[in-house]
């Protein structure tokens, strides 16, 4: 089904590809191409791409400009504050604005609503474009207005991924979009790049998401594709639909890669002909030779229905194997929640077992993954004629835009899943996050959505609360839904599917969405609520830094969801003091309590005090450390806090996972990898020190005070391997801390204590 070549290829085209070993030059030669192996590099789509925007004089170290913004309501706030603070007067590329995460009102009072007459004003002043609630899903919208073949998107959410267009589109922290707003570039080096090698055709009852649970299941583990561009090639890609190819492309996230691009053909040249662009459509394919650093072969004749069972898109089976071997499937999955939930609450799927069949509580398709024309449609063929009961078994359906769900108005479609006993609803992610439908305590739900993180349903483990959710394409739970909640694949529905031609119908857009078309109204007024608030003022790096460790976790992977919890805590997300006290909640509820102690210290500090005053128990570390360091004094030393975690960062972009933690006093993160380069970005955005550790026995623990002095001179002296040592029974015992890769203005941002404050010293 799914190989991998763990090697350098060069890609001939029609599904030819040489390894990069003592046999390639007489290969490549009797092919009649060259093999000279820097300029097969350069000829891959994604390096096409990267090359056009990289202001940089280097090909390697890529400072690169990006042709379009996009953000949704849970970060655009904080985006236009970070940048009004730094001097914004107007948005130099489009920046588009959505309001798809934080759409219901009821939540948190007048905040929702507060926030999106703050983004409709700030796209007034600034030149933007607002998109008002239940319009469109962020990354629906910018496939439909926004992609062009050959462009480069950025977006502070994750599922930022447009590369069936050929656009290649990544997802970051809030920080690195305000660098775009200021002018600045996205530094990165030039990614590595992975051939997504399809051959092949899916059979009937296969969708996307099954090609997508497989591609995650084989490369997300082993990181194979780990903040590399994953590249689409080969004879499968014109097998596809525009709409197929989207649904996989939009699921790369997953394998935590870096961006995504695909080859463009008559296919993706009839989507913006459609859509009304036909101009935005240009061929883009790989050059001959192209060299790739690793191949991933897909045949897309043997993807069978996948499931991601709980609690990650990773943990994947087919559906058949489920149905197979059920209550061992369960087991393994109760053995890992142990886990991923700390076995704080007893969980059990065996209740699911029903006449010995899976019997799920909860159907939802939606979102940028689940809510596109051709998968609503072949559902509702699944499903036509058919009742999902009047038992617990729920359905709903959420299409990705408004013009989506006019179509299926209009050709019948939505009366055909309405009928059924399921729900239609508006554009909306919030089933995605925890924002929307969220399922009975106990409760198995199926989602044609991005993530099944724990508790990202929407149920809360601090109060006793747990549910499941398991990744599977639309197709699959429309068979579940006319089983009545009986786990189902499509592969078992033998009938063909209705094909319905997609109208794309923008009026809805010309009426509601604000498009300044670039122009910005100087004397327009951003309109604030009351729980807007600006970020509280940060320090520069001190010489030395003494932290106390105040959560220690060793799962082998920590999501954004359990550093900051999504769901309605994201009504907050404009306060950040008041967002700050979820942190870690649902992972580690002592963690603000502690954060805050120790952040006395620092605030004592900048009030011209002692610090160990304010925390008592300092008082012993401090004669420690000054024993060994008598120059260490209240002038030239910070307090803070640290966190450690085994590999922290999977999932979304949100900068939220860091700023909280730097606004309660964090000054680094200590890890023996990250998980993502967004989530080390966001770190260091924040002025927060992303220290990579080595794996193994770790020489301090959870409420040990550590110290790193001189740790200033070290970020400015670029020194490759840094000594703190913890405090322990009256002496200081020395471990080796490393900064990994960072740019010079990463290192000055880190210095000066966030981007805040170096945009305020270094942008007049």
């Amino acid at each position: 089904m799914i190989t991998l070549e763990k090697q350098g290829m060069y890609y001939l085209g029609e599904d030819t590809f040489v390894p990069d070993n003592g046999e390639a030059q007489a290969a490549l030669a009797a092919a009649g191409v060259s093999a000279d192996r820097e300029q097969a590099r350069d000829a891959t789509m994604a390096w096409q791409v990267l090359s056009a925007h990289n202001t940089s004089e280097s090909s390697e170290a890529l400072r690169v400009k990006f042709d379009k913004l996009t953000s949704h309501d849970i970060t655009f706030v904080g985006i236009i504050q970070t940048a009004r603070a730094s001097g914004l007067t107007r948005f130099p590329v489009p920046y588009v604005l959505t309001n798809c995460h934080n759409s219901l009102c009821a939540v948190g009072g007048t905040i929702n609503e507060d926030d999106h007459m703050y983004g409709l004003t700030a796209a007034k002043k600034y030149g933007g474009v607002y998109v008002p609630p239940h319009l469109a899903v962020i990354h629906q919208y910018a496939r439909e207005m926004l992609a062009e073949c050959g462009a480069m998107v950025l977006g502070s959410d994750s599922h930022t991924r447009y590369g069936a267009l050929g656009t290649m589109a990544m997802g970051e922290g809030g920080p690195e979009l305000v660098k775009q707003l200021l002018g600045q570039t996205y530094d990165i080096k030039r990614p590595e790049v992975v051939a997504i090698h399809l051959t092949g055709a899916p059979v009937r009852g296969v969708g996307p998401q099954d090609v997508a649970l497989a591609i995650i299941g084989a490369v997300f583990a082993n990181g194979f594709v780990k903040n590399k561009v994953m590249e689409f090639v080969g004879s499968g890609v014109s097998s596809l639909s525009a709409d197929f190819r989207i649904g996989i492309d939009v699921m790369t996230t997953e394998t935590t890669c870096l961006s995504s691009i695909w080859e463009t053909d008559e296919e993706i040249e009839k989507f913006y002909e459609i859509h009304g662009r036909k101009e935005s459509y240009r061929k883009l394919s790989p050059g001959r030779p192209a060299y790739y650093d690793g191949v991933v072969h897909v045949d897309l004749s043997e993807i069978r229905p996948m499931i991601a069972m709980p609690f990650h898109p990773s943990n994947v089976y087919t559906v058949e194997e489920v149905n197979a071997n059920l209550a061992d499937v369960l087991h393994e999955v109760e053995e890992r929640a142990k886990v991923s939930l700390d076995n704080a609450v007893p969980y059990s799927l065996q209740d699911k077992i029903v006449g010995g069949r899976l019997l799920v509580d909860q159907g939802i398709i939606a979102g940028c993954a689940g809510g596109g024309f051709e998968n609503i449609c072949q559902a509702a063929g699944i499903l036509d004629g058919a009742s999902i009961g009047s038992d617990k078994f729920t359905l709903s359906v959420y299409p990705a835009s408004m013009p989506v769900y006019m179509e299926i108005v209009r050709n019948g479609v939505a009366a055909k899943i309405l009928e059924t006993g399921a729900v239609l609803k508006t554009a909306f992610c919030g089933p995605c996050f925890g924002a929307g439908d969220t399922p009975a305590n106990n409760a198995f739900s199926i989602r044609h959505t991005t993530r099944n993180f724990p508790n990202r349903e929407g149920s809360k483990l601090q109060s006793g609360q747990i549910a499941s959710v398991a990744l599977m394409d639309a197709r699959s739970i429309a068979a579940t839904a006319a089983n009545k909640g009986f786990l189902t694949p499509a592969t078992e529905i033998d009938r063909d599917l209705p094909l319905y031609d997609y109208h794309f119908d923008k009026t809805i857009y010309d009426n509601r969405v604000f498009d300044s078309h670039g122009v910005a109204e100087e004397e327009a007024e951003v309109q604030f609520g009351p729980n807007i608030k600006d970020w509280p003022k940060m320090q520069p790096l001190p010489e030395n830094l003494v932290l106390k460790v105040v959560s220690e976790i060793h799962d082998p992977v920590t999501t954004t969801d359990e550093l900051i919890p999504s769901g309605e805590t994201s009504s907050y997300r404009s306060n950040p003091l008041g967002l700050a006290e979820f942190t870690l909640s649902r992972k580690d509820p002592a963690y603000v309590g502690l954060a805050k102690e120790i952040r006395k210290a620092e605030e004592a500090i900048v009030a011209g005090e002692c610090g160990a005053e304010a925390v008592p128990e300092l008082k012993p570390v401090m004669a420690v450390i000054k024993a060994a360091h008598p120059e260490v004094n209240h002038g030239n030393i910070g307090f803070g806090s640290t966190i450690f975690a085994v590999k922290p960062g999977d999932g979304s972009a949100r900068e939220q996972a860091a700023s909280c933690q730097k606004v309660l006093g964090g000054w680094a993160n200590i890890a023996n990898e990250y998980a993502t380069k967004r989530y080390r970005s966001n770190l260091i955005n924040w002025g927060m020190l992303p220290f990579v550790i080595g794996a193994g026995e770790l020489p301090f623990h959870n409420h040990d005070y550590l110290f790193f002095p001189g740790i200033r001179t070290a970020v400015k002296e670029k020194t490759a391997e840094i000594t703190g040592y913890a405090v322990k029974d009256g002496a200081l015992a020395p471990f080796t801390v490393t900064l990994g890769d960072l740019t010079d203005e990463e290192r000055e941002i880190i210095l000066d204590g966030c981007l805040i404050n170096y945009n305020s010293r270094s942008i007049k």
